[in-house]
């Protein structure tokens, strides 16, 4: 993805990157996961896990999960103090 993500979370050498995107239905939060390896030199990235890779991958999709689910209901909560303030 092109842009900046809006969060990241590393465990190891597992890496999930959290992206928001406002689209004609509503705002969104998309997300990737991938693997950090080495590649001589050069870090590299992979979409593809081994055994002991999954319950890290498992972790950072329910921290990604946590997160996202915290920033809708913050920004459910700033609309609900926003409507209280206008007439």
């Amino acid at each position: 993805m092109a842009s900046e993500p809006a969060h990241v979370i590393r465990l190891g050498l597992i890496k999930c990157c959290i992206f928001f995107r406002s689209t004609r239905s509503g705002d969104r939060f998309n997300v990737t996961v991938t693997r950090l390896f080495k590649n001589g030199d050069a870090w590299s990235e992979s979409h593809y896990f081994g055994r002991d890779d999954l319950l890290l991958a498992s972790k950072v999709m329910d921290l990604a999960h946590s997160w996202i689910f915290a920033q809708c209901r913050s920004a459910a909560s700033q609309a609900d103090r926003k409507e209280l303030r206008e007439p």
